[in-house]
């Protein structure tokens, strides 16, 4: 692309380069028929941090590919702000996150296909799960082994972490050895987005390969400032880079891929969002969708800390200036050890109620522990385990605060806002607590630090999580797919009312899934990349 001229034209322009945007990038060049652009508002993905594993700790709070977002304060967690780490860099959150490879339930994608969205049932998308994915250990009913993306198993034995999944079925939480396969339900050890001990983010798995491709240009540092209309046909994108406005046409479609949060910011800008809100920051009003930015759902975790009787924790590693060394040696020479450890090694997935179909809590289990993520680990002995309520009822929004596209949204999540919400959390903890007692963890297990035994009636737990409470990063549903007066996008992701544009991304899901969000956002690409192609010919 010549940086001398302002005005430049493609056939497809994507705004965002992260889970979703490199993965469009990669599909839609392929055959080399169309011209892409592909816009990302962070620099290239060169942090030494985004390729090693453990390396995510270090990314929480890095200003220069994080968007660093916080919600407002949230009436359900005590009236605290919620810290929102999301990827502005190359790979986008693909390169920030905690790596875990989980697709959900098959109940959430049929759940889509009942609500109306034709084509989004689980039979549909296992041939793009598929598609994607390169299985470490090789092609079954469930995996495909020759996709971009590398799914692996963990490079690092961790006895806390077996013992926890031993521990699990001690109190009849059955040993699950895919939580990806035939059923989610149970205990064992996650796979990771990683190929030989190096993180594998989008922009390393499909941009990579497709950037020698004439027909692809990338532009990094490129602030997408506003989406511009002909009537109601999406015509260009104005973005910002290097201090200058520059727009790039797009003689086929606009591809807005910028994530849950900033994909609704972004068409709120544009004209595209509720008539209230765009008129109280002068925007002229393209479209009166009073859907964009509604529908807001994230994870919620609540963390519990365990004393450890060894020292065997990365907190021991991480604190004994020997074997750090070691540890970094291990990792420089073999790609192993405990660099390698993602945002979860084991876990389980279980139902806190037997009146339920399938588990609607996740536990991710940690061998290190720390006030806060992304905070110093414990000089102690420690491990966390977290509490995770997999489908909550709780709805947030997104808004846009002013006409600046520089200034971070009104994010409002409205945590723990139900009784199903609040009663989940309180049953899972009480459930956790039975496996951390159970006989596989007691050489390990010396006594429960946070919250602590003396926390134990439902309104001292109800109390704890609204204390500590936090996110697990998957926020979603903020231009949700559907055909009711609220969906923003049909089920080809074509924004409604508006030709020529299209979200592709986390906020297109008709609501949250039973699980980590990342998978399941690369699967949305992949079938979007398809019906693009089809809409095309």
């Amino acid at each position: 692309m010549n940086n001398n001229n302002e005005t430049s034209e493609f056939d497809y322009v994507i705004v965002g380069a992260g889970s979703a945007g490199c993965v469009l990038a990669n599909r839609l060049s392929a055959d080399g028929k169309h011209s892409v652009l592909l816009l990302e508002a962070g620099p290239k993905d060169t942090n030494l941090w985004i390729h090693v594993p453990l390396g995510y700790g270090k990314l929480f709070k890095e200003k220069s590919v994080n968007w660093m977002y916080q919600t407002e304060p949230e009436p359900g967690l005590n009236g605290r702000q919620v810290f929102q780490p999301r990827g502005k860099v190359l790979g986008g959150s693909s390169s920030i996150n905690g790596l875990l490879y989980v697709r959900g339930q098959h109940e959430d994608y049929d759940r889509w296909r009942q609500r109306g969205n034709t084509g989004w049932g689980y039979d549909d998308v296992l041939p793009y799960f598929k598609k994607a994915e390169n299985q470490q250990r090789g092609p079954d009913r469930y995996h495909g082994a020759d996709g971009p993306l590398p799914v692996s198993d963990w490079r690092h034995a961790d006895p806390v972490s077996e013992a926890f999944v031993v521990a699990a079925a001690e109190t009849g939480i059955p040993t699950n050895p895919d939580f990806n396969g035939a059923t989610q339900e149970g205990a064992g050890f996650f796979q990771t987005t990683t190929r030989r001990g190096r993180r594998a983010s989008t922009a390393f798995s499909y941009l990579r390969p497709a950037r020698k491709r004439g027909n692809l240009h990338v532009e990094t540092s490129a602030l997408a400032q506003r989406i511009l209309f002909e009537g109601r046909r999406a015509r260009a994108v104005e973005y910002r880079q290097d201090g200058r406005v520059r727009i790039a046409r797009a003689r086929k479609e606009i591809l807005v891929s910028s994530g849950a949060y900033n994909s609704p910011q972004l068409l709120q800008l544009s004209g595209v969002g509720p008539a209230d809100l765009l008129k109280q920051h002068g925007i002229d009003i393209v479209l009166d969708a009073p859907g964009v930015g509604s529908d807001l759902q994230d994870h919620m975790q609540v963390r519990l800390v365990t004393r450890c009787a060894q020292k065997v924790t990365l907190n021991d590693i991480i604190n004994n200036p020997f074997r750090r060394v070691m540890a970094g040696l291990q990792y420089a020479a073999l790609r192993k050890g405990p660099l390698t450890i993602a945002a979860g090694t084991s876990g389980a997935f279980f139902k806190t109620s037997p009146r339920l179909a399938s588990p609607d809590i996740q536990i991710h289990f940690l061998p290190f522990s720390t006030d806060k993520m992304g905070e110093k680990l414990h000089t102690r002995s420690g491990f966390t385990a977290s509490v995770c309520q997999l489908r909550p009822e709780s709805r947030g929004s997104l808004r846009i605060r002013s006409a600046d596209p520089a200034v971070p949204p009104e994010i409002r999540i409205n945590y723990l806002a139900t009784e199903t919400d609040r009663r989940a959390f309180i049953d899972g903890i009480r459930i956790l607590r039975k496996i951390l007692a159970a006989p596989a963890l007691k050489p390990y297990a010396v006594e429960e630090v946070d919250p602590g035994t003396k926390v134990n009636s439902d309104d001292e737990l109800l109390d704890f999580c609204r204390r500590t409470g936090s996110t697990v990063y998957h926020p979603t549903s903020t231009c949700r797919m559907g055909s009711d007066p609220l969906a923003v996008v049909d089920q080809r992701l074509r924004v409604r009312g508006i030709d020529g544009l299209r979200v592709v991304d986390a906020s297109v899901m008709p609501d949250l899934m039973s699980g980590n969000t990342n998978a399941p956002t690369i699967m949305i690409a992949e079938k979007a990349s398809d019906m693009i192609l089809e809409d095309a010919r």
